[in-house]
């Protein structure tokens, strides 16, 4: 396992709170929630604004008759009533509004990944998108849950609370904004570093999620090789970097929170010392202050709240940017704007033309070398040679996971290229060298292969793969989950399945990558009776390594280095001597050996 010492995010980090603006495609369809969320908003600031109203006529009613002085209790209350009521309906609005667009955006990214290209997957781990799908929108669910109607709240109440402070006070007012410059200067340069440090963080935990999950999903080799200290090592180095990642940005928020609290409080004080000289001088009621004071505390906590907040929008803007950009990246394999429609029924005619091709992870060695090749439409074709041949790269050009640096790759005459992926693909059925068995029933991982399939096709298609017998055997036979990567089979029972699921596809094109590399001789010798059925008036592309399983295959292409150096039937290439006569001498005379297979 390659050692992960740095984070995938070291990318320029976004310097403005405008990120958060990618929220807004998400937000569009809501307008009226969101509508409705703000006007909950502003009448909770605009009755909050009212409370000191109240309070200054109950302190100033105390000498006053006793029938007036309930008045002002009973308008208080009301007004606390319609605070809590107006309060809640913000909450419900607000929160609603948050989960809905986060599940919008797990939805968006992971529609997005999911149809990328494996020149996607060499870039970014698996365990750093799923950070981003949880993590990320996590941030953003407080953001916007919370966060972002917090802040324009506080926004509201110290735009308004300025207002009310100076119609009850001009004097005072004006000390009051001699201390906001102060206080805005720790928030606007702590608030930058704090924006960095808030990503790097983000970054960590991806790349912590990253090396757990590599090394999870490979427990029983990372044990096996006793590589589980440095496993431990490795994700605790990873960990440790979030730490102090995390460590760094809270030490700069806590800083700034110091700072806020500091200059705000100690301001506010000031200016009450002054305030209770006008009240001693008779220049203000005792009223009028108290309701000078509890503007200056709601204005005073606003920016308070608004500085701790803003550390927040910083990690919320970053989490958004690393969203946005998953959504935006631009895969390499891509359908085209008016794409061919692939004619039915499909003949199944494959052609290979002068194709080269290099992996981007691997620039320099080529994959495929001017390969050429034409499989015929009802033609078995099997391609053998040494590891590293090219053979599973065919396969996948087919596919289309790759396209070529150079020539096209043809269906029925149909450049891929110019047809949409799903269109092709429904004509393709697979079977994989390391088969994708799901955490799901045994017969939902064989439905796979067509989901409208009926329960009695399912049982077919397993009992034609030889898979029946041990899925009845499961505990709950056919309904028996089958583990996260199918570690309740063996491997021969997870390629049987793998086969199932292509038998039920009963697709014209039929790919087997190593299909019975896992199977013991008897369970091969079944399978590849099944296989020959499936086969049959299909279009079959098998690649494999043991000879014995190819030599009833119409034609036989040896590739070697990226290339085909030669074809013909199994009696024809061992006659002309060369890779295969030498493959099957070391097959059927000496056993197998290791060089030969893929």
């Amino acid at each position: 396992m390659a050692r992960r010492t740095t984070p995938v995010g070291d990318r320029p980090t976004t310097r403005r709170i405008g990120a958060l603006g990618a929220l807004w495609p998400f937000l569009r369809p809501y307008r009226g929630l969101l509508a409705a969320a703000m006007l909950a908003l502003a009448l909770t600031s605009a009755i909050s604004l009212i409370l000191p109203l109240a309070v200054r006529r109950v302190v100033d009613g105390f000498s006053q008759g006793a029938g007036l002085l309930d008045e002002y209790f009973g308008a208080a209350i009301g007004i606390i009533a319609l605070l809590a009521l107006a309060t809640g309906l913000r909450y419900y609005l607000v929160t609603r509004l948050g989960e809905r667009v986060v599940a919008d955006i797990r939805k968006a990214v992971f529609d997005r990944v999911i149809g990328m290209s494996p020149a996607f997957f060499e870039r970014v781990m698996t365990g750093e998108i799923i950070s981003r799908i949880t993590t990320d929108t996590t941030l953003i669910l407080s953001v916007i849950g919370s966060s972002v109607s917090l802040a324009l709240r506080n926004m509201l109440v110290f735009a308004g609370g300025m207002v009310m402070l100076m119609i009850t006070s001009p004097k005072l007012t004006g000390l009051v904004l001699l201390i906001v410059p102060i206080v805005l200067v720790p928030i606007i340069v702590l608030g930058r570093r704090l924006r960095g440090l808030s990503r790097q963080n983000q970054d960590w935990i991806a790349s912590s999620s990253g090396a757990a999950s590599e090394s999870l999903l490979a427990a029983q080799t990372v044990q096996a090789f006793t590589h589980e200290g440095a496993s431990r090592a490795n994700f605790a180095e990873v960990t440790e970097a979030s730490f102090a990642a995390a460590r760094r940005r809270i030490a700069t928020r806590a800083v700034m929170t110091v700072l806020v609290i500091f200059l705000i409080f100690a301001g506010v004080a000031g200016v009450l010392w002054i305030g209770a000289r006008d009240v001693r001088l008779g220049d203000m009621t005792v009223g009028g202050l108290v309701q000078f004071v509890i503007y200056a505390i709601m204005v005073a906590s606003s920016v308070g709240a608004l500085s701790e907040l803003w550390g927040e929008l910083q990690r919320a803007a970053g989490a958004t940017e690393r969203l946005g950009e998953l959504l935006a990246t631009r895969d390499t394999i891509a359908d085209p704007a008016n794409p061919v429609a692939l004619p039915r029924p499909v003949a199944g005619r494959i052609a290979l033309r002068n194709v080269s091709l290099s992996y981007p992870s691997r620039p320099g060695a080529q994959a495929l070398e001017d390969v050429s090749l034409d499989i015929a439409a009802g033609e078995t074709v099997a391609l053998v040679g040494p590891s590293g041949a090219g053979k599973t790269t065919v396969v996948q050009m087919i596919l289309r996971f790759w396209d070529p640096d150079q020539g096209r790759v043809t269906i029925d005459g149909i450049d891929l290229r110019d047809m949409a992926r799903d269109d092709f693909r429904r004509a393709i059925a697979l079977v994989p060298q390391e088969p994708a068995i799901f955490a799901t029933s045994a017969r939902e991982n064989i439905r796979f292969g067509r989901l409208d399939a009926t329960d009695a096709e399912v049982e077919a298609a397993a009992r034609a793969a030889y898979a029946h017998d041990f899925i009845a055997d499961l505990p709950q036979g056919y309904d028996s989950p089958l583990g996260e990567r199918g570690v309740m089979l063996s491997g021969g029972q997870r390629q049987r399945i793998a086969i199932a699921r292509a038998m039920l596809r009963d697709a014209p094109i039929l790919l087997l990558d190593e299909a019975t590399s896992a199977l013991d001789s008897e369970s091969e010798r079944q399978v590849s009776g099944a296989v020959d059925r499936l086969a049959a008036g299909r279009t079959t592309v098998i690649v494999a390594h043991r000879l014995a399983t190819v030599k009833k295959a119409d034609r036989i292409v040896v590739m070697d280095g990226g290339r085909i150096v030669a074809q013909g039937t199994h009696a024809q290439l061992v006659a002309e001597g060369g890779l295969y006569a030498r493959l099957a001498r070391l097959q059927f005379t000496d056993g197998p050996v290791q060089t030969a297979a893929e």
